[in-house]
């Protein structure tokens, strides 16, 4: 839980890295209570309100997240982008998403692994 308060207290800080462990521990942490609100929504029949305020709150901390986790295996953020192209676009971003960091330190800051 300590990871996804982390990134929601940095959620418009698109500057630095984050870790493979920062990023995935929040994408779980928010698959679950997105899945919670879808099942609260089922439950009393159209108050889907609740899942649609949530996914606007954590959209910024999201590409932040995102971002800074890119930076970390040492492409730009823009790379984001691709995911756009059908398809091959999240295919190609989850695999710079799962690789491992650039050992230290590279044009967006030191390693966060040695930091900690």
């Amino acid at each position: 839980m300590d990871w996804y308060i982390e990134v929601l207290k940095k959620y418009a800080v698109f500057g630095g890295r984050a870790c493979r462990t920062e990023y995935w521990m929040f994408f779980l942490f928010n698959f679950i209570i997105t899945l919670v609100l879808s099942l609260v929504a089922g439950i009393l029949k159209g108050a889907g309100v609740l899942g649609v305020l949530y996914s606007l709150g954590v959209l910024l901390p999201n590409i932040a997240v995102s971002v800074r986790r890119l930076h970390d295996t040492g492409r730009s953020g823009w790379w984001l982008l691709i995911s756009f192209i059908p398809l091959i676009g999240a295919i190609v971003l989850i695999v710079f998403l799962v690789m491992d960091s650039q050992p230290d330190v590279n044009q967006y800051g030191p390693n966060p692994k040695m930091a900690a």
